[in-house]
C-alpha cells in the first residue's frame, strides 16, 4: 500500500467513525455532555453539535478539588469555539466516604458524585439526557469502577455505543481539527494518591502544585514531556515522565527545591519512566472501599 493509499483508506475509516457515530448522537438527541475538557467527552461534544445541533446540547464540567489546575480554560475555550452553553458546577467528591477512602474502587464514588451532580444541574435547564465519553477500551479495563455508576444512572455512553477505541477517538478528532485530538490523558488529581492513603484536600493540592511547578521547570530546560504524574506514596513521591527523559530530569538541579516547595519536602522522591494505570498493577490485599450510608447510589 503506497502513502497516498494508506492516507485515503486512514481518510475512509475516520469517516466510517463519524457517520456511526452521528447516528448514535441523532438517536440520543438533546443531550447534556458530562465534559470533562478530555479527549473523549470533547469529541462526544462535537458529535452532538454536529448532530442535532449546538442549541440541543449542554456542556457541563464537573469542578473540585481533583480538577488539575489549567484544564477548566482549555475546556471552556473549546465549548465556546462549538458554540454550546457550558456550566461549570462545584461537585464535593470529598463528602463521600467511600471516595476520600481510596480503595480501588474510589472512581465509582467519584463518578456517583460527578454524574448525580450534572443530572440534577441537566434537569433543571430541561435536559433528560446525559452522556460521558466513556470508550471501547475503557469498558475492557478492568480497573474502571466509574462505568459502573453510569450504568445505573442510565448515563448514554455513544463512543461505547459504536465501539470507538481510544486510538479510533484521536483518529476522528484529528479528521474534525479538535485541538484535543493529541490532549495526554489527564485523569483527577486522586489518581495520583496510591490506594489505602486517604484522599485529602492537602495531598490533592500538593500533587497539583508539583506537577505545575515540575512543568514549569522542564519548560525553563527546554524539556518537552509528554506525560508527567507526580504519585504520592505516602512514605515517598514519584515523579514519572517520558522513559527517554527520565535520566535527564533526574540530574535537573531544581527538581528536588520544586517538589519540596509543593508540599513533597518531608518525603524523598525518585523519577520513573511513566506508564498508565500504574498504581492499579501495584494494588496489594487491598479490596474494594466499605460502603457508607453516604455512598448510596442515588436513583433517579
Amino acid at each position: 500500500m503506497t502513502v497516498t493509499d494508506e492516507g485515503a483508506a486512514a481518510l475512509a475509516h475516520a469517516d466510517a467513525l463519524a457517520d456511526r457515530l452521528l447516528d448514535r448522537m441523532r438517536a440520543i438527541g438533546t443531550v447534556a455532555v458530562a465534559y470533562s475538557g478530555g479527549a473523549d467527552s470533547a469529541l462526544v461534544l462535537a458529535a452532538a453539535v454536529r448532530a442535532v445541533g449546538p442549541e440541543r446540547v449542554l456542556a457541563v464540567t464537573a469542578v473540585s478539588e481533583s480538577l488539575a489546575a489549567g484544564e477548566l480554560p482549555h475546556a471552556r475555550r473549546l465549548a465556546t469555539d462549538l458554540g454550546v452553553t457550558h456550566l461549570t458546577p462545584r461537585t464535593s467528591e470529598l463528602t463521600r466516604p467511600g471516595y476520600r477512602a481510596n480503595a480501588p474502587d474510589r472512581c465509582y464514588f467519584c463518578k456517583s458524585e460527578v454524574l448525580d451532580t450534572i443530572t440534577v444541574l441537566a434537569h433543571d435547564h430541561g435536559y433528560e439526557l446525559v452522556a460521558t465519553g466513556t470508550n471501547a477500551d475503557d469498558a475492557r479495563d478492568p480497573h474502571r469502577p466509574g462505568i459502573r455508576a453510569g450504568r445505573e444512572r442510565g448515563i448514554h455512553t455513544p463512543l461505547l455505543d459504536t465501539g470507538l477505541t481510544k486510538a479510533e477517538v484521536r483518529l476522528l478528532s484529528r479528521h474534525w481539527s479538535l485541538p484535543t485530538w493529541n490532549k495526554p490523558a489527564t485523569p483527577c488529581l486522586a489518581s495520583r494518591i496510591r490506594y489505602g492513603i486517604e484522599v485529602t484536600p492537602h495531598r490533592l493540592a500538593r500533587v497539583d502544585r508539583a506537577e505545575t511547578a515540575v512543568r514549569a521547570l522542564l519548560a525553563d530546560a527546554g524539556l518537552t514531556v509528554t506525560d508527567l504524574r507526580v504519585r504520592d506514596l505516602g512514605d515517598t513521591a514519584r515523579l514519572e515522565v517520558d522513559a527517554s527523559l527520565v535520566d535527564r530530569i533526574s540530574a535537573l538541579p531544581g527538581l528536588a527545591g520544586a517538589l519540596a516547595d509543593a508540599g513533597f519536602a518531608e518525603l524523598p522522591h525518585r523519577v520513573e519512566p511513566f506508564r498508565s494505570g500504574r498504581l492499579n498493577s501495584e494494588t496489594s490485599g487491598l479490596g474494594a472501599a466499605p460502603r457508607f450510608a453516604g455512598d448510596r447510589p442515588v436513583t433517579r
